[in-house]
């Protein structure tokens, strides 16, 4: 809110250098933002009495806007990355598919290794459980367990996260 928006009884007021002006009608603080040249903008509109304060308000919606800007820039998403083996997986293609999760590890995204069953595969289900183990077992070094195995339809997944230090 600016200007004749604000419709307070009372705020306290922050010049435009940042010094306490203190407790006075809105009236009065717009009032003294109009001699200065400048725009009464209503920072804190939850405190109690309103904090309102002396700026010029395209500058200060720049600097916010900045501000938002960076902190996004900053902000890091994590995307989880899926690997999918099956049930009569060769040792070789594990480690390939081990391989792949580690890259996906180190840079920082969490990794989804579904084990996926076809057919008669699924009368066998509890005996492949020790694949994801074993998967685990080789990303021990930079990966934890996040989600442990679980049975969902035709697949068993599990989820890794990077180890934190």
């Amino acid at each position: 809110m600016i200007n004749e928006q604000i419709r307070d009884k009372e705020v306290r007021l922050i010049s435009e250098n940042g010094e306490q002006l203190g407790i006075m009608s809105a009236r009065d603080a717009y009032m003294k933002a109009q001699e200065a040249g400048m725009d009464l903008v209503k920072i804190a509109p939850q405190a109690k009495p309103p904090v309102c304060k002396i700026v010029d308000y395209g500058k200060f919606k720049y600097e916010q806007a900045r501000k938002e800007k960076d902190a996004r820039k900053k902000q890091k998403t994590i995307e989880i990355k899926e690997v999918r083996l099956s049930p009569n997986i060769d040792t070789n293609d594990l480690n390939t598919k081990v391989g792949a999760a580690r890259k996906f590890l180190e840079k920082g995204n969490k990794v989804k290794i579904t084990l996926r069953f076809r057919g008669r595969e699924m009368a066998h289900m509890n005996s492949s459980k020790h694949i994801l183990d074993e998967f685990a077992a080789q990303l021990s070094d930079i990966a934890v367990v996040e989600k442990a195995p679980k049975v969902e339809g035709r697949s068993m997944t599990m989820f890794l996260a990077e180890k934190r230090n």
